[in-house]
């Protein structure tokens, strides 16, 4: 079974959210998992449940109420009104309802486990840092010096910090997280697969956000090499980068567009190229622009001068991280980072013609390409196919409405402002349900009378968690 990170697992979490898997049934089968386990391995009837503030205290809780039988003492690591989310602060009021013997601690010196079986720790569930300190740093401490038997909940608190319980069992649930040592079960708590493979919310959050003390730059330095032969669809990229969070934005275009995508906003930095066509010629500065930029997005509008794949197939090497779209989607360019390709560009490029609309069908032919490439591929259609070759997601976000041209160059430029930011895999599939989500508050507004430009204008409201 693959190792989830923890921020992966809260991206689940918030995706079974978003599909309507609300964390309480969740957090109910999680509780009553740990208390089977607990039933097992238990030796002797007297449990002492070592509980902090979050959602491991709450799978606590759901456990103190399975375990009929056992005398169970709950102590919670501070105040009942400091409990952090409404499922734990709930489940914690059920137990205090029906007279279980729960106790807020707020001296160590209050709970001693001296006439015990056994603890459950409960004090910290993923992404704690460093330092551990107060009251949950001495809990730890205690646990460790009490020579019973110990079962930690999800993952032993303060795993990955130089302060962590020592567990004799980890019961986890859904998937093993790294780091984990000793006797560990996982628990399936009722995480259909299917809320694995569609992409929600929680894939956003694992962009990253912006940090609060960053300078001009460091959400990301965009590159788009585009236009030409048209204006329209090099703007649209640069525009949806700049709305998807990127800081700078660059359209790198020949000298014939340049004026023109100059004059779709003030917001877009355009640096002219000698011509009507992208070119060798060019290669000098486009070379400059690249080191200067970390992620470069291209082939919107370039046309296909048989010198403009010339160009491409020396840029695309240059490049880092690159985001492949449109007219540089060629069989005889070398594909690398991000493509994002609708089915015809996929045949184009892989001479795979795809079976039928149903995108079951599609998911092998597209990971197999993938996987034989090293990139990411992000298939655009009904159901949007991310795979970097062994992960494989689906996007459901979007509607027909967004048939409309542009709204593809729309999408590579959201990929590009996420790419900087983060994997490829990750940037594609936020990317994916970022665009049809905001293509969806357009539909709301306007029907089929939406315009990609319209989707650019809600790229912020669909960022919204």
């Amino acid at each position: 079974m693959r190792l989830i990170l923890p921020e992966e697992m809260s991206a689940i979490d918030a995706n079974c959210k978003y599909f309507g898997l609300l964390p309480l049934q969740l957090m109910e089968n999680a509780g009553a998992s740990l208390a089977r386990a607990t039933r097992a391995k238990a030796r002797g009837k007297k449990i002492a449940i070592v509980a902090g503030k979050g959602n491991n205290g709450g799978d606590a809780f759901v456990a103190a109420r399975h375990l009929d039988g056992f005398e169970v003492t709950v102590f919670l690591l501070g105040r009942s009104k400091d409990i952090a989310t409404q499922e734990a602060r709930r489940n914690w009021d059920i137990l205090v309802k029906l007279g279980f013997d729960t106790r807020e601690i707020s001296d160590i010196r209050d709970m001693n486990f001296g006439e015990y079986d056994l603890i459950i720790d409960a004090v910290f569930g993923t992404g704690v840092r460093e330092p551990i300190i107060g009251l949950e740093g001495a809990a730890i401490d205690a646990i460790n010096s009490a020579s019973l038997l110990v079962i930690s909940v999800d993952v032993p608190s303060g795993l990955g910090t130089s302060k962590v319980v020592k567990p004799d069992l980890t019961v986890t649930f859904h998937k093993p997280k790294p780091g984990m040592t000793g006797e560990v079960i996982v628990e399936d708590i009722g995480i259909p697969v299917r809320a694995e493979f569609f992409v929600g919310p929680g894939d956003l959050r694992l962009v990253g956000a912006r940090s609060p003390d960053s300078h001009k730059g460091d959400s990301g330095r965009i590159l788009v090499i585009g236009g030409g032969p048209y204006t329209g669809a090099p703007a649209l990229t640069a525009l949806a980068a700049l709305r998807a969070g990127a800081d700078i934005v660059t359209v790198a275009t020949p000298e014939s567009a340049s004026k023109t995508i100059s004059g779709y906003s003030p917001n877009l930095i355009v640096r002219a190229l000698p011509g009507d066509h992208l070119s060798p010629q060019h290669l000098p500065i486009l070379k400059d622009l690249i080191a200067s930029h970390g992620v470069v997005v291209m082939g919107m509008g370039l046309g296909r001068n048989p010198e403009s794949r010339q160009a491409l197939a020396q840029i695309i090497p240059m490049c880092q991280k690159t985001v492949i779209d449109a007219d540089a989607l060629q069989p005889e360019l070398p594909m690398k980072g991000i493509v994002t390709p609708h089915a015809g560009e996929f045949k184009r490029i892989s001479s795979v013609e795809l079976p039928g609309p149903d995108y079951k069908v599609r998911i092998e032919p597209t990971k197999r390409y993938a996987n034989e490439k090293g990139l990411v591929v992000l298939l655009k259609g009904h159901v949007d196919l991310i795979t970097d070759g062994d992960v494989v997601r689906g996007n459901t976000t979007g509607n027909p409405g967004m048939t409309v041209g542009g709204t593809g160059d729309v999408l590579a430029g959201v990929t590009a402002a996420f790419y900087a930011r983060t994997t490829a895999l990750r940037a594609a599939t936020a990317a994916a349900f970022v665009n049809g989500r905001a293509g969806d508050l357009v539909y709301v507004e306007k029907d089929y009378g939406m315009v990609a430009t319209d989707v650019i204008e809600k790229i912020p409201l669909a960022m919204r968690l």
